[in-house]
């Protein structure tokens, strides 16, 4: 060991000693930093990530190792002095050891030099750490390969620029074998036999984050294998060529052909070995996560999942084909027996391409496509098909990608978030078209229906209502095999009265009042029960007196559902639509308006991936029954006291609200451009009963995306409109460090931007525990115009300014609260309530304003259960249709970060955090934090001065060790002793 150190000592030494080192260090951080800054322009990429650093190294290397390794040995020959390091008392093996340790050396002080580029990026943005390591570890493995083929070339022959260029040839031809351009023109089996040989596949399998023992494995046996034939080309120098030597020299070939078959059947063996690996990446983005295994395992039916993908498809969609085919042969290995997952080309079975076309309307989809020689149509699939029983659903290739232009006439194709799309889609199969009796199934333990109803008591409108609910409830019990039992408990009388209070301090029910003009209390609430003990779980059920059969029936079994996970949810949306202008000339000609926009189309169509969903009225004073989930988005200026009541009393029955709404709103002013109008709505008051209060202004925020404002500026005394895009205050740019740590909501969400976003402000109640969701950064303050356009009079660089009275802080945008919330109806009249005396109604004293008022108050629930949930965000327009589609023009995808956001809230509502776990792992832009004017320059200029002072500590190393060499003295009397004498 210490005469293999020593070797790679004095080689590496030697590198220092001549310019060497020097010229391929300064040479390798030039091309780094251009490629970095220059070729990936990365400022303008705007994404905290390294790939520029990484994505062009296994090219840069190429010519850095070869002119490296070309003279290791050749120039030993062609000075002579090969047969004197064969002849002395070291293993050949530790010289080509030694040779190759002292390249890595090198290798790995000018990949060091290079730490400023990764730790830049982290502190301009949310860098992950996992693909860094990757990428530093693939840099290694590949420069190893490189030197071990440079070495074992460079042995072959006595001319440096022979070596220098079938090395640089040798390597390029591994490069591109496996690079995209030549993948792009394989199909099928051939691509995938391509990327598995290719330097450049396997780099990009490592540098993502994920250490595969495969790729390993492919670089170990390049290095092992041109090592040791590089040991047996030195070899072969010593070999004379007689009969004795004969024996030895045989050996050694088959030795050699040995170790390169070994190590050919190795590769092949671990082919087929997918789950041996690391994934390094921070939310293990490439690994199936426990949600997915937990979902697969609960599945009561066989699963089919099946990859319809033709061999000949688009040269974009190609490389895709063998991740999509690894992911399924996860899910195959990790679900179970029921779980199954096929792979197949349907043109080579006709009666399965019969099967896809006619039972599930899959056909091949033409793609348009250009080769160097020729352009054409391909008819390919690329369609995934999920059948779980009888029912299935098929993902198509516009639901497994996305595209999008990274240039001229360039575009970049990638899957979306693989395992979200495959996962969703069962568990909407699994949960979705569940019958009644699989929701008792799944019960745990006891399953009970009590209703506490006093009969006697009843007003004679709701008396037929107990006969109607033990119907009810008996078909449900025989639909539940006996299961569900159903009891009623009659709380009246003086002997109930400690049964009354703990139904009231257990469960709020509270006796309403029969009337008016009554003073008679009745009970009629319905308690829904699974389990016992700790385990129990509730809901409560408050039957509305005008129901039917059927209504009750829904109202019982929606009940259920939510106590048993596993089903699919509802989300109820109450969103306003927005009339659009109509030419006046056209109504004039007798046109019809046309119909209102719906605003937030785009928001439910993701939303209805995992839930259904359905726009709610609550116009009759109450939410329906089966909806989980009560989205409101926006002011609704014209809500009505029943529909006020309607939200309320559904958040005290221990119902989940969203609410989306800020003081001020977009308003398209038609040829005046973008403005924001006030909104004055009756939701401030019910969120304000509930403790959270929406404050009179805007946030503007320094951190903020940019937006494309329309500017006028005057041109030789002509106004000039034009668009341009613009640091936009108003647009607020929420990063990771303004997010609640440890939230599931923002778990994983790397930014997210709330429009024309009013501040929220929070006050105590009793009971209510409160969490601050999202906040704007530090340099944010407020305004209260509504004048939203760039001032260039007063600010003429950016348009927006800090007024110099402004104070900057951080100011909470949106929260969530848990717990006994107060009703805003408490102490007031139910709007539900009849003023008047009902017919048949006994004559007697007038009762007091006060019984009055306490009456009407007795249907009103007046605060909530512990398990009542509710999330404020202060603006509406973040999942507006015309602002998500205004910021994805501005150049981004962060839009989807806006809908991914309150996915994740109606995931956090209904307790369902499995896909919120997968959709938060889902790959997506890490984006850079905004930088100042001639910020990003300054950081360009850190990183080559980091560069010059590591060239600069190098020299100072070749200095210190040219110092110390000593030239060799010598022998007195020789020719040129003599010469150098007579010099003198």
């Amino acid at each position: 060991m210490n005469q293999l150190l020593a070797i790679a000592k004095k080689e590496l030494r030697t590198y220092f000693v001549s310019p060497v080192a020097l010229i391929f260090v300064a040479s390798f951080l030039v091309a780094v930093l251009f490629a970095f800054f220059w070729g990936e322009t990365f400022f303008r990429r705007n994404v905290a990530d390294t790939r520029p650093l990484f994505e062009w190294l296994p090219l840069l290397l190429i010519p850095l190792t070869a002119a490296l390794t070309m003279r290791l040995w050749s120039d030993e020959q062609r000075a002579g002095t090969l047969e004197i390091l064969l002849t002395m008392p070291v293993q050949v093996h530790r010289l080509v050891l030694g040779k190759f340790l002292a390249g890595m050396a090198l290798v790995a002080i000018a990949l060091v030099l290079t730490l400023g580029l990764p730790i830049t990026v982290s502190m301009l943005g949310d860098l992950d750490w996992g693909p860094v390591f990757g990428g530093y570890l693939a840099a290694l493995l590949v420069a190893a390969a490189y030197l071990a083929i440079g070495l074992c070339i460079s042995s072959g022959t006595q001319n440096g620029v022979v070596a220098l260029l079938l090395t640089g040839f040798a390597c390029v031809a591994l490069y591109l074998v496996g690079s995209e351009g030549v993948l792009a023109f394989a199909n099928g089996p051939l691509a995938e036999l391509l990327s598995s040989l290719g330097t450049a596949s396997r780099f990009r399998s490592i540098q993502r984050g994920v250490i595969d023992l495969r790729d390993l494995v492919y670089y170990g046996s390049l290095t092992v294998g041109f090592l040791f034939l590089n040991v047996v080309l030195l070899e072969a120098k010593r070999w004379s060529v007689g009969k004795g030597t004969q024996a030895r020299r045989r050996a050694l070939v088959v030795a050699a052909g040995l170790v390169v078959a070994n190590l050919l059947l190795l590769n092949l063996n671990l082919a087929g070995v997918r789950g041996a690996r690391i994934d390094l990446t921070e939310r293990s983005e490439y690994s199936i996560s426990p949600a997915t295994t937990k979902i697969l395992r609960s599945l009561d039916a066989p699963l089919l999942i099946r990859g319809y993908f033709s061999k000949k498809t688009h040269q974009l969609l190609a490389p895709l084909v063998p991740k999509i085919r690894d992911m399924l042969e996860e899910y195959d290995a990790v679900g179970g027996p029921r779980v199954h997952a096929e792979f197949l080309d349907p043109r080579d079975k006709p009666g399965i391409e019969k099967e896809a076309n006619e039972s599930y309307g899959i056909k091949s989809m033409p793609f348009q496509f250009a080769e160097r020689h020729r352009a054409g149509i391909v008819n390919a699939y690329f369609h995934i098909l999920i059948k779980y029983g009888d029912k299935h659903t098929v993902l198509s290739f516009d639901k497994l990608i996305e595209a999008r232009a990274t240039g001229i006439g360039k575009v970049e194709v990638k899957l979306r978030n693989l395992e979200y799309d495959l996962t969703r889609s069962i568990k909407k199969l699994a949960v979705g078209f569940t019958p009644l009796e699989d929701v008792f199934a799944r019960a745990g333990g006891k399953v009970e229906l009590v209703g506490y109803i006093t009969e006697k008591t009843l007003p004679k409108n709701v008396a037929k209502l107990p006969k109607l609910i033990a119907k009810v409830a008996k078909e449900l019990g025989a639909r539940s095999g006996g299961k569900l039992n159903y009891r009623t408990v009659d709380p009246s009388g003086e002997a109930k009265k400690g049964l009354r209070q703990q139904l009231f301090e257990r469960y709020r029910f509270r006796p309403m009042s029969a009337s008016l003009f009554s003073n008679d209390y009745f009970y009629l609430h319905l308690l829904a029960r699974v389990g016992e003990g700790k385990e129990e779980k509730i809901e409560r059920i408050y039957p509305s007196f005008e129901m039917g059969e059927g209504e009750l029936k829904k109202e019982i079994s929606a009940a259920f559902k939510r106590l048993v996970p596993g089903f699919l949810k509802t989300v109820g949306v109450v969103a306003e639509k927005e009339q659009p202008r109509m030419n006046p000339m056209m109504m004039r000609m007798g046109r019809r308006p046309p119909p209102p926009r719906d605003k937030v189309r785009l928001l439910k169509t993701k939303l209805s991936e995992n839930y259904q969903t359905r726009d709610v009225s609550l116009a009759s004073g109450r939410v329906p029954g089966d909806i989980d989930v009560l989205l409101i988005i926006g002011g609704h200026g014209k809500l009505d006291e029943k529909s006020r009541f309607a939200i309320d009393q559904y958040l005290m029955r221990g119902g989940a609200v969203i609410v989306m709404v800020g003081r001020y709103a977009l308003s398209l002013q038609g040829g005046s451009g973008l403005g924001v109008k006030k909104v004055e709505s009756p939701l401030f008051g019910l969120l304000s009963a509930w403790g959270v209060e929406v404050q009179p202004s805007m946030v503007l925020d320094k951190q903020n995306e940019a937006f494309p404002v329309p500017v006028e500026r005057e041109v030789m005394g002509y106004r000039v409109r034009e668009i341009q895009l613009l640091d936009y205050p108003y647009w607020i740019d929420v990063r990771p460090d303004g997010m609640a740590e440890g939230s599931p909501v923002v778990a994983g969400l790397p930014s997210t931007t709330l429009q024309w976003a009013s501040p929220l402000s929070l006050s105590k109640r009793d009971g209510v525990e409160t969490t601050v969701l999202l906040r704007s950064s530090a340099t944010s303050w407020t305004e209260t115009s509504t004048n939203v356009q760039p001032d260039f009079k007063t600010y003429p660089k950016k348009g927006f300014g800090v007024p110099k009275d402004a104070k900057l802080e951080r100011r909470p945008l949106a929260v969530l609260a848990r717990g006994g919330f107060p009703s805003a109806f408490k102490g007031k009249a139910s709007p539900l309530f009849a003023d008047k005396a009902p017919a048949g109604a006994p004559k007697g004293k007038k009762p007091s304003d006060a019984e009055l008022s306490k009456r009407k108050a007795s249907r009103v629930i007046a605060r909530a259960p512990k398990q009542a949930r509710l999330a404020v965000i202060g603006t509406a327009d973040m999942v507006d249709d015309q602002v998500l589609s205004i910021s994805r023009q501005s150049g981004g995808e962060r839009f989807i970060n806006n809908l991914r956001l309150v996915q994740n809230l109606v995931d956090w509502a209904v307790a369902d955090t499995d896909l919120l776990s997968i959709r938060s792992r889902g790959t997506y832009a890490r984006t850079l934090r905004p930088l100042e004017p001639g910020e990003g320059r300054s950081w360009e200029t850190i990183n080559y001065l980091i560069a010059l002072l590591g060239l600069g500590l190098l020299l100072g190393l070749t200095w210190f060790w040219r110092k110390g060499v000593k030239p060799l003295a010598l022998p007195i009397g020789s020719e040129r002793a003599e010469k150098k004498e007579g010099g003198r």
